[in-house]
């Protein structure tokens, strides 16, 4: 799926204005250059960056959350509130809004990641690139230990 500047930008309009009841006036784009990341919000620029392989690798759902992300952001920055990943009120908005606060790995990028871990306890899997210790490193859900798969 692809779509042009004009439609990403009306986009992010219509999902600032459903979720957020405000509208997105500045400018939103797509940056090949993020690796790690979905989408990024930059204060100085009033502009949000957004990574075009979750939209072409993963669900639309999944960059809508990335969206919804950026945008609550955007509003508190814009209302001169907290907009940090640390902050009390960009938490709040997010669990308001039903946004993620971290996007899931790329299927792309989850081929570069070799070592599988799981948890004996709850079953969560972890994937590293690079190998742990599991003597040392527990599971950070439930504390249970991790094992190699």
């Amino acid at each position: 799926m692809w779509i042009e500047q004009q439609q990403l930008q009306e986009w992010t309009n219509s999902i600032s204005l459903e979720f957020f009841g405000k509208p997105y006036v500045d400018h939103v784009s797509f940056n090949s250059r993020l690796r790690t990341t979905g989408g990024r919000y930059i204060p100085s620029k009033r502009k949000i960056e957004l990574n075009p392989k979750y939209l072409r690798e993963m669900d639309k759902e999944e960059f809508v959350g990335i969206i919804k992300h950026e945008l609550c952001h955007y509003h508190l920055h814009i209302e001169g509130k907290g907009f940090a990943h640390k902050d009390r009120e960009f938490k709040d908005l997010l669990k308001k809004t039903g946004s993620p606060r971290h996007c899931k790995p790329l299927p792309s990028e989850r081929e570069k990641l070799k070592h599988i871990y799981s948890c004996t306890r709850c079953s969560h899997e972890y994937f590293r690139q690079r190998r742990i210790n599991t003597a040392k490193y527990r599971c950070g859900k439930c504390r249970g230990q991790l094992k190699k798969k």
